[in-house]
Order: structure tokens, then sequence, then C-alpha cells
């Protein structure tokens, strides 16, 4: 369900801008979903102030995927508190893409997702 956004000013100003990708809220859910680089997020949270979907929270980054990354990256990442923007409830995307443009490193794309009912015999 749609709720208000933690911060309706920023929300208003990713609302106009022109690089906003998806479907301005119109979507079903379950279409789209936002796609994280952790290797680029600093866990600012600016992505769950705008999103009306209440799909972001933040919080530490998987130690696994951590010791995976180049090294420049684990630094940038410690120094930022090893936070970063999590999808728990990607399902409830309706692509506002209000998260991709809110973002200051540019780590989330909103990627198409193909519901089951339409998928080919073959995937």
């Amino acid at each position: 369900a749609m709720t208000k956004p933690k911060n309706p000013d920023k929300a208003k100003r990713a609302a106009n801008d022109p690089q906003r990708p998806g479907e301005e809220c119109k979507a079903p859910p379950g279409l789209w979903r936002p796609v994280v680089d952790r290797q680029r997020c600093e866990g600012k949270a600016d992505c769950l102030e705008v999103c009306p979907y209440d799909v972001f929270a933040i919080g530490p980054i998987d130690e696994a995927e951590y010791a995976e990354m180049p090294a420049l990256v684990r630094f940038k990442l410690w120094v930022h508190g090893k936070k970063t923007a999590h999808t728990p409830n990607a399902k409830d995307c309706r692509a506002c893409g209000l998260c991709v443009v809110a973002c200051p490193e540019r780590a989330i794309t909103l990627v198409s997702v193909t519901p089951p009912n339409l998928r080919g015999a073959d995937s």
C-alpha cells in the first residue's frame, strides 16, 4: 500500500527529475524491482526517504559480500559504517523511479521482472 514518503520535499524533487525512469508509480506490483549496486551505495537512505511503497531498508552489508568487494570499495563501505540499502519489500515496487534519481551515488536501477505467468516454457 502507498504510504507518504518520509521526505515529501525530496520525493517531489525526484518526481520532477527528467531522468526519472519507470512508470510513475503506475506499474502493478511485481513487474519491476529496484537493484542496488552495493559497490556504489553508501547507505545514505535517500531511497528510503522518497519511496512511497516502503520497499527499502538500510542495514549492514552481508559480511561475505563485503569480503568479496575490491579493497577501495571495502574502505568506502567501512567509512560509511558498512551500511547499505536493502530491498526487503521489492515485491511492492510500482516503478516510481524516485529512488533511482534520488540516490546521490546513482546506485539504484529499476529492472523489469517477467511475472511467472508470462514466462515461456523454456525459462
